[in-house]
């Protein structure tokens, strides 16, 4: 088999078809079926290499979104036993009234943190301190509902595209 690309392969079945079914190209219907079936075999041989790679990186895709959930789950497990670890520590150190210990390794000490604003009722505090915050979420689903109806929805349009099905 060549090594052309699919893309390639695509272009010169498309390049044949062309010239071979020229009706001024005196061409026995024998010659262009042989020389179609030929190309349509190299495109389809080469398309089912494709389609097996595109399966084997799906499948890597899958493994390595797994590995990420794996290792997040561990992480996040990690970071909860920091937290708690840090939070035995530091209680232990305040009942006892040590703010300070040193090693050669690091140095532990209790500190005070910034001030800081702790909201306890949302519903007291004046208008002034409060900032209002405007979202918008586009429902397509009423857009796709409206359009179908006949309705004309500025921005907003309906495609239909294709994919790719591998079974």
């Amino acid at each position: 088999m060549n090594n052309l690309s699919l893309y390639q392969l695509s272009g010169n079945y498309l390049q044949a078809l062309d010239f071979l079914t020229d009706p001024e190209a005196d061409l026995p219907a024998e010659v262009i079926n042989d020389t179609l079936e030929a190309l349509g075999g190299e495109l389809e041989d080469k398309a089912i290499n494709v389609a097996k790679f595109l399966r084997n990186m799906e499948t890597t895709a899958e493994a390595i979104k797994a590995a990420e959930e794996s290792m997040a789950k561990r992480r996040k497990a990690l970071e909860a036993r920091v937290k708690w670890m840090k939070d035995y520590l530091k209680g232990n150190m305040e009942y006892t009234g040590i703010i300070k210990i040193e090693c050669p390794y690091f140095k532990l000490s209790i500190q005070n943190n910034p001030v800081a604003v702790n909201v306890t009722n949302e519903n007291a505090i004046p208008k002034q301190f409060k900032e209002q915050v405007i979202t918008w979420k586009i429902d397509k689903t009423a857009i796709k509902a409206a359009i179908k109806n006949g309705e004309d929805v500025p921005g907003a349009e309906l495609v239909n595209g294709t994919r790719l099905v591998i079974k």
